[in-house]
């Protein structure tokens, strides 16, 4: 897991989710549900890591406000 900066959680209603999934696409598709249903960081970089199965992207997420 990546180091998780004290800003992206420094109040109530922030958030930070670490996305694994088996495929690019599936990863993108529930990063942008997310978007539509809260202030997001957006559909950001999907990656592989060496040697683990699938796919990882990070988000960041605001759940006081809507998409």
């Amino acid at each position: 897991m990546e180091h998780l900066d004290e800003q992206h959680v420094s109040e109530s209603g922030l958030v930070v989710l670490d996305i694994a999934a088996r495929d690019e696409e599936t990863a993108v598709a529930v990063m942008s549900r997310l978007g539509e249903m809260w202030a997001t960081s957006g559909v950001g970089p999907v990656r592989r890591v060496a040697g683990e199965p699938g796919v990882r992207a990070r988000m960041y997420v605001d759940i006081r406000r809507p998409g």
